[in-house]
This record gives C-alpha cells, sequence and structure tokens, in this order.
C-alpha cells in the first residue's frame, strides 16, 4: 500500500513515515475497497453476475485506481454479453495504468479481430431494432430480431430476458420459461430473471390444475388387496341400457351442432382475423422500413452528386491555377509561346481576387509579347514558303487583334491559307480585308481573290467594287 499523498510505501504505523501526513481513514478505506473486490470475485467465481457487479462497483467507489476490481468488472460485463460498458471498464483502467495491465490484453484481442467487433455492432443494432419493434407492438418481429441477436451473442442476459418477456406477453410460457432458463446458465442471480421466472411458473400452474379426487369412489380393504367401486351403484336393464344410448347419442349431437360448431366456426374466424392483423402490421412495418430506406437512398444520392460536383468545381481550380503557374514560368523563362497557350487554358472564373488581378497583368504582358513574336514567326513563315506553320501563328495574332500590324496579320493569314490550298478558309480573311481597309492596295488584291474563288465556285457572292485611292501597302 502506498500512501495517497506522496506515492512511499506504507508500514504499520497510522501516518506516512515519509511525508507524515495521516493514514488511518485512507487505510481502512482500501482495505474496504478489497473486501468488496473479494466478495465480487466469489460472487463471480460462482455465476452470480449481478451480485458481483454490485460489490464491484461498491469497491470502484472506494478506490476508483483499483485496476483489479476494474478489469474483474469488464469480464463479468463482457460474460454478460454487455461488450461495449467491459470495453469502457478496460479503456479506463488501461488509461489509469499503462503497463503490465491485462485489460491492454483484453482490448488487444477483441480490436485485432475484426469480425468479432462487425458481430458486437450488428449484436447492438439488432437489439435497438428489437427495441423499436416492441415500442411499434409488433411483437413478431421483435421476437425474430431478437432470435438473431442471441445467435450472435448467446450470453446477452438482456436479449434472454426481453425475448421471455415478449413470450410472455404472447402467453407462450414454456418458451418464455426456456429462455429464462438460458438467462439463469449466464447469471444466477439476476433478480430481473428471478422475478420474471417466478411469474412463468405461477401461470402454468394456472393453466394446469391438478385434476380433483372423485367423491363419488369408495374403497375397502379386502385382506390385502384394495377395492375400489362407485358409491352408488345401479342395475340397468337392457333397454333402459339402449334408452340411455339413444338419449346419449342424440345429446351429442345436439351439443355438437349447438355448441361445439358455433365455436369451432368464431374460434376459426378469430384466428383469421388474429393473422390478417398480423399480416397487415408485418406490412405496415415493411413500408415504413421500405420508405425509410429510400429517404436514406435519396439523401446519399443527393450527397454523392453533391459531393462530385464540388470534386469536379475543385479539379477545375486546381486546372486553373496550374496554367496560371505554368504560363508564369514559361514568361518568366521567356517562352511567350508556351506562356500564351497556357493562359489561354486559365478559367478566370476559378481565380481568387488576388489571383485574378494576376492573372489579368500577366495576360497583358504575354499578350503584348506573344503577338509580337506569333505575328514575327508568321510572317518569316510565310516568306520562306512555310504556310502551314505561317497559318498556325497568324491565325493566333487575328485571333487575338484582327487590326494588327493595320491588317497586316489578317492579310498574310488569308495568303497563307490561299498559297496552302485552302481557298474556303482563306476567302473568309480577304473579305474581312474588303470590309476593313477599303481602297488599299491590300483590299485590292483581296478582291481579286474574291473574284477568282467566286469564279470557282467557292465565293459566290462579290462584293461591290471600292473606289481606288492613292495609299499603297507592302
Amino acid at each position: 500500500m502506498e500512501c495517497y499523498n506522496c506515492g512511499a510505501p506504507l508500514s504499520r504505523a497510522h501516518y506516512c513515515e515519509q511525508c507524515g501526513v495521516d493514514v488511518k481513514i485512507y487505510k481502512k478505506i482500501i482495505k474496504a475497497s478489497n473486501s468488496y473486490y473479494n466478495e465480487g470475485l466469489e460472487r463471480a467465481s460462482v455465476r452470480n453476475l449481478t451480485g458481483a457487479v454490485e460489490s464491484l462497483k461498491k469497491s470502484l467507489q472506494l478506490n476508483k485506481m483499483h485496476i483489479d476490481a476494474r478489469n474483474l468488472l469488464g469480464l463479468v460485463y463482457f460474460e454478460m454479453g454487455e461488450t461495449v460498458a467491459a470495453l469502457s471498464e478496460w479503456v479506463i483502467s488501461k488509461n489509469y495504468k499503462s503497463r503490465n495491465n491485462a485489460a491492454s490484453k483484453y482490448l488487444k484481442e477483441i480490436q485485432s479481430n475484426s469480425g468479432r467487433l462487425e458481430t458486437i455492432n450488428q449484436t447492438i443494432k439488432k437489439y435497438n431494432q428489437a427495441l423499436l419493434y416492441c415500442r411499434q407492438n409488433s411483437k413478431d418481429l421483435a421476437i425474430i430480431q431478437l432470435k438473431k441477436v442471441l445467435s450472435l451473442n448467446p450470453k446477452l442476459v438482456k436479449g434472454h430476458q426481453l425475448l421471455a418477456l415478449l413470450y410472455m406477453e404472447e402467453g407462450r410460457y414454456d418458451q418464455a420459461k426456456k429462455a429464462l432458463r438460458s438467462a439463469a446458465k449466464i447469471d444466477t442471480n439476476n433478480t430481473i430473471t428471478l422475478r420474471y421466472v417466478k411469474e412463468v411458473e405461477r401461470k402454468l400452474r394456472e393453466g394446469n390444475p391438478k385434476k380433483k379426487k372423485n367423491d363419488d369412489l369408495i374403497s375397502y380393504q379386502s385382506g390385502n388387496e384394495t377395492i375400489i367401486m362407485p358409491a352408488h351403484f345401479k342395475d340397468n336393464s337392457a333397454w333402459t341400457t339402449i334408452v340411455n344410448i339413444v338419449i346419449g347419442v342424440v345429446l351429442g349431437i345436439a351439443i355438437t351442432a349447438y355448441l361445439l360448431v358455433p365455436n369451432i366456426r368464431q374460434q376459426a374466424k378469430n384466428d383469421a382475423n388474429t393473422a390478417l392483423k398480423a399480416a397487415n402490421d408485418t406490412i405496415s412495418t415493411k413500408e415504413q422500413e421500405i420508405t425509410a430506406l429510400e429517404k436514406d437512398v435519396e439523401k446519399l444520392t443527393k450527397k454523392v452528386e453533391k459531393a462530385k460536383d464540388s470534386t469536379n468545381e475543385t479539379e477545375s481550380k486546381m486546372a486553373s491555377y496550374e496554367q496560371l503557374l505554368s504560363a508564369y514560368s514559361a514568361y518568366a523563362n521567356e517562352d511567350m509561346n508556351a506562356s500564351g497557350s497556357a493562359i489561354e487554358q486559365v478559367n478566370e472564373a476559378d481565380l481568387s481576387s488576388s489571383a485574378k488581378v494576376m492573372y489579368t497583368d500577366l495576360k497583358a504582358r504575354v499578350n503584348e509579347k506573344y503577338i509580337v513574336t506569333a505575328y514575327d514567326e508568321g510572317y518569316k513563315a510565310y516568306s520562306r514558303g512555310d504556310y502551314t506553320t505561317a497559318v498556325d501563328r497568324l491565325k493566333s495574332v487575328v485571333e487575338m487583334d484582327e487590326t494588327y500590324e493595320d491588317g497586316n496579320a489578317v492579310y498574310y493569314l488569308a495568303q497563307s491559307y490561299r498559297k496552302a490550298g485552302n481557298m474556303q478558309d482563306a476567302v473568309n480573311y480577304y473579305q474581312k480585308m474588303v470590309e476593313n481597309y477599303p481602297g488599299t492596295e491590300r483590299a485590292r488584291t483581296s478582291q481579286a481573290c474574291l473574284d477568282e474563288a467566286a469564279a470557282q465556285g467557292i465565293y459566290p457572292n462579290r462584293l461591290p467594287e471600292t473606289t481606288e485611292t492613292t495609299e499603297t501597302t507592302e
């Protein structure tokens, strides 16, 4: 025994030799706690589990640090099928003493067996469902559910007791007695079990009264033999016997016709009504379950859709930020082509306020350099006859600014399309030159190309001739 104040070992003295505190009352409390623990241990050894729980709880009230008492209480709960209560006691015990504690072993054995944990969870759910059926007065469903519970956890005393109570409500006392016998094997001194057993035995006695002795019989001793005979004996003649037989047959037919048959019909009708009511209750319960499941499915579907939308939105935002970073990195490396391509793939709506400022500034800078570079590359490609490259680079310039270089980008793009053999796309840009830059040399050249396309059937609608001016372009 250790001092509660300083933790030093205590001697037989009524004070601590280390710190001098009075430990007389403390020693009495510890001894009382140990006494209750020993009492609980004795009760548990003879399967008086309810009594063991009471003694161990008193022991822990006096000394909550009594590790052995707490571990034993957990074992008793576990034996009664109260797995959650047992786990709670072992967890508390392990928190008080983390090393060399049997509770660690108990918890490890249960936690390492995932199947057992799943069985415990299913037992709890099914037992709660059985209680719900009882509240809904669906006794048949509750009995079925409890049988499933007890098949998973045969030691659940509460399950046996509730099953017995339902059997008693149904008037099935023999089955109730069998369920209570199973509960008594687990916990011999459970007061609820004993009270139910007493009630069942009383009902069974009332339903099977002992037969009364027939007072119309007399007996007498003749030597070593006992003679039993009716008190009144009447010798009937043959005629009287026949008359009595006929009367008996008539009475039997009358009783059958007027008493038994109506009762049988009424009983059959009552049984049919009872069966119909039970079926209606079952159908109603099933409909409620189906409705509840449908609602659960609807809720889960909405959650899944919401999660998908959230995921798609998050992925879109991440892609936009990645493209923005790629554009910034390429701009820093003076790779305007890569920077321009990346910034075109950024969705401005996905960006935050600060990111939008960065995006706008970077886009303006990139476009300014990108359009110069792209036009330069496109014009050089056009000059050396690489019309495919010229179309690719000049088209990107036109998409950004159709008026770039006073329309030269549009003009050379049209020329590149025509010389690449794609007159269908070339006429669109020739028409832009004619409409936007009338009177220029480029407009006249574009008009001539449009006339050629019209002659080929590619461009049927020729625009009116434009007024010539002295302006010339290269």
